[in-house]
């Protein structure tokens, strides 16, 4: 990728860490894993991993083989799961790798079998539908004998403390760590480890929260990691009463100053999500104005020195932003693009 983009995700390392060592005590006596799947969630996975890891996390979680090859080595210690199992496409690449597949069909059981594959970890569909062996298929003789290292499954609602299902879950989880052998048994995602110690089990697996998503009210301590900065292309002065952008949906009511920013839709800088954001220009608060156009943006920097050139932070509350968008947290921060330069502090 060229170098020195106009764009850039900053990113701040000690709240990643610190999101992590909360969830981490959040965990009682279970481990606390790391999903790292999507790039780290847009983040950048290898960044991530090195961080979490130095950080004494041991377990990662990816999606797919690519995922898990485009990682590269992990660090000494530290393991591998990739949750969407084996097709037969994956079997020459998952023999060969040091990663565990996560198995979540009979079928995937048998072609790991078959293959002569050892050290393997179990899907178990509690409840959500959607991968995983069922409970009965969990509790028959087709796990017999296969060496499994984390027995799991997960949560629906669980950014909904109260759902009925939660703890439905629950109880359909608890016989297979009595009736199937594994070394370690696994249930809670980031919202998961809110709802206490008895949905931990051996080993907490959280995502969202990590990277600055705040999966319930009780999750304030949650760091933002990731900020938007953008070069100003432009600055141009418009008169009194003319408009801005695309529909000309934004007018001006006086003489205003306005920059124009290298981000937009094809970014991932979606149109509901200018709605009452606002970007940061020498420490004064400039909101966006007009429409989000595939690449350009616009922002009122009247009462700023801004410039040509200069750069201003759009702050990425995930929260706030998915309130006010209708979307979710999670496909805010993964589809951040890859026109950003990833900048770590």
């Amino acid at each position: 990728m060229t170098a020195d983009l106009p764009l850039r995700l900053i990113l701040d390392g000690a709240a990643l860490v610190a999101n992590w060592r909360w969830l981490a005590a959040r965990s009682g006596a279970a481990a606390c894993g790391a999903a790292i799947k999507a790039n780290g969630y847009g983040l950048g996975a290898r960044a991530v991993a090195a961080r979490l890891a130095g950080a004494g996390c041991r377990d990662f979680f990816v999606a797919t083989w690519s995922e898990a090859a485009a990682l590269g080595p992990l660090p000494e210690g530290a393991a591998l799961s990739v949750l969407h199992g084996v097709r037969a496409e994956d079997m020459a690449a998952a023999c060969d790798s040091p990663a565990r597949p996560v198995l979540n069909s009979v079928e995937q059981v048998r072609r790991w079998r078959e293959a002569g594959g050892g050290a393997c970890d179990v899907m178990v569909d509690t409840g959500m539908n959607r991968l995983g062996l069922s409970v009965d298929e969990a509790l028959s003789d087709v796990l017999a004998g296969l060496p499994i290292e984390t027995l799991m499954s997960h949560l629906a609602c669980a950014e909904e403390g109260d759902h009925p299902l939660n703890a439905r879950q629950l109880a359909a989880f608890r016989p297979l760590r009595e009736r199937v052998p594994a070394r370690r048994y696994s249930l809670a995602n980031s919202a998961g480890v809110l709802l206490g110690e008895d949905y931990a089990f051996d080993l907490t697996r959280p995502g969202l929260a990590l990277y600055g998503g705040q999966p319930g009210p009780d999750a304030a301590a949650i760091r933002p990691v990731a900020a938007i900065a953008a070069q100003i292309l432009q600055v141009r002065t418009v008169a009194a009463g003319e408009s801005v952008g695309y529909g000309a949906c934004w007018r001006t009511l006086t003489e205003a100053r306005v920059a124009v920013l290298n981000l937009g839709y094809a970014d991932g800088y979606r149109r509901a999500l200018a709605a009452g954001s606002w970007a940061e220009a020498g420490g004064v608060r400039c909101p966006l104005i007009g429409r989000v156009s595939m690449d350009l943006i616009a922002i009122d920097v009247t009462a700023a020195t801004a410039g040509e050139g200069d750069w201003v932070t759009i702050p990425l509350d995930l929260p706030a932003l998915a309130a006010r968008s209708g979307q979710s947290q999670y496909e805010i921060l993964t589809g951040l693009q890859d026109r950003f330069e990833r900048h770590w502090r």
